[in-house]
């Protein structure tokens, strides 16, 4: 397949030098590599951080600015960042109240920004996380480690940036991120497998009149496959889904930068309910054009 890079290694890095090179209100970071705001560390605010695997964008470095993240932390494609990158990016930020981690519910997410978190409380940094776990598609799955978090990443970015940046305290940014995260759900679709640069070939196939339905940021399996109709019909499906799945019980870890110590908290989700004001956020996750994901805001 072809791609416009210049060669496979170097993909990461000339996407965040050009990045970098665009947005003068970013800094870029080498050994390890992870991306600031200019201006890091702002005093008096908390800052903010979140990354997970390339191959996203704009998610994480796009969304570093006032009144969203302080900071991100970008792996390899499709691979969770390494802990010293976190580490050193939170250090960085960190203007005196404290550094709240947003972390998609991904095993290595999870085991790296948890790793990350116990150093940085052990350098006394104050510290705390929110997990995301929005996605629907998935409830107990030999996949992952139950809902993977997605699209609620983006809205809690933004919203809980808003509210570090009038300076509420990190208590009060990660109850905020944490409730957030209680009440999105999302589910996605795709006519068609993605191809990692390395890897030269789609990572699945389908057929010309199959969709996966619930299809997983990297390409993980959905509920299932089913055939593609149009887009009026898919949405009303998608639509169906987050409604029927809103209730979902599990068990959340926190860190507790009081206590230094890992809490679990059972956090669960409560359907919608007529009446309910929403958030819709029609995302694309990188392959759909223009033309079909905005007409889907009608459908």
């Amino acid at each position: 397949m072809k791609k416009l890079i210049n060669d496979v290694q170097d993909v990461l890095d000339e996407q965040l030098a050009g990045l970098a090179k665009a947005h003068p209100s970013l800094t870029l970071h080498q050994d390890p590599v992870y991306v600031t705001r200019a201006d890091a560390p702002v005093a008096g605010k908390v800052a903010l951080l979140s990354g997970g695997g390339s191959g996203h964008e704009p998610m994480h470095c796009g969304y570093i600015g006032q009144g969203m993240l302080s900071g991100a932390c970008p792996g390899e494609i499709f691979t969770s960042p390494t802990p010293d990158k976190i580490f050193e990016c939170a250090m960085q930020i960190d203007g005196g109240e404290g550094v709240l981690l947003i972390i998609k519910n991904y095993t290595g997410d999870i085991l790296n920004f948890e790793t990350a978190t116990e150093l940085l409380h052990d350098s006394g940094v104050k510290v705390t996380t929110v997990v995301i776990d929005d996605d629907v598609a998935v409830k107990d799955s030999l996949y992952t480690a139950g809902r993977r978090g997605v699209a609620n990443t983006v809205l809690i970015e933004k919203l809980v940036g808003a509210a570090a940046e009038r300076g509420d305290s990190l208590d009060a940014c990660a109850e905020l991120g944490r409730k957030l995260n209680n009440q999105g759900h999302s589910i996605g679709i795709t006519l068609g497998a993605c191809t990692v640069p390395a890897a030269g070939k789609p990572s699945f196939t389908l057929a010309d009149n199959e969709m996966e339905f619930g299809v997983g940021i990297h390409g993980e399996p959905g509920i299932d496959r089913r055939p593609f109709s149009s887009l009026d019909q898919t949405v009303d499906e998608m639509f169906d889904t987050l409604l029927e799945n809103g209730s979902y019980h599990r068990t959340l870890r926190f860190w507790d930068y009081q206590q230094g110590s890992w809490q679990e908290e059972p956090k669960p989700k409560q359907p919608l309910q007529s009446g309910d004001r929403v958030i819709a956020l029609v995302n694309n996750l990188g392959a759909l054009r223009f033309l079909s994901y905005t007409a889907s805001i009608t459908a």
